[in-house]
């Protein structure tokens, strides 16, 4: 797999027949390794190493409703004070984060009202902070748990 705008992490990779897996530490099981999948496992680990959030804080690819429909969310961090506190969209390293891409991210939050929102396809980071019901460009926060 290629590598990605973020620090060195080590993953328990394996092969079954033709396909590689990742282990996942949060669902606790080996995953099929999409490029997807290898940008996700890197926001897992990036969040746990340098975010100190723990893996029992984080849920993966969860169904929400939405207007009806149903959706699915790619990451989540809840805190122990806030149950929703960012929400990351993860695209393949492929995909372009685009204006679309982020409207996606904030239609899927609407659900959570998360006071930060990461959209990430592993090279480049978009972070966003709502703010007085409004989205705006943001650094990464310094904590995630805190208030933004």
């Amino acid at each position: 797999m290629e590598t990605l705008h973020f620090p060195d992490y080590e993953f328990t990779i394996q092969i079954v027949g033709q396909k590689k897996q990742i282990f996942d530490p949060v669902r606790k099981k080996f995953i099929p390794l999409t490029p997807e999948e290898w940008v996700r496992q890197h926001v897992i680990r990036h969040l746990h190493a340098h975010f100190g959030v723990s893996f029992s804080m984080i849920s993966v690819e969860r169904e929400l409703q939405f207007n009806g429909l149903k959706k699915r969310f790619d990451v989540m961090v809840s805190c122990r004070d806030r149950p929703f506190s960012c929400l990351v969209e993860v695209k393949a390293p492929d995909v372009k984060i685009t204006s679309e891409t982020i409207l996606q991210a904030s239609v899927y939050n609407k659900s959570y009202n998360c006071p930060w929102l990461w959209v990430t396809n592993g090279h480049h980071h978009a972070w966003l902070q709502f703010e007085n019901n409004s989205l705006k460009p943001a650094e990464p926060p310094l904590d995630l748990c805190g208030l933004p």
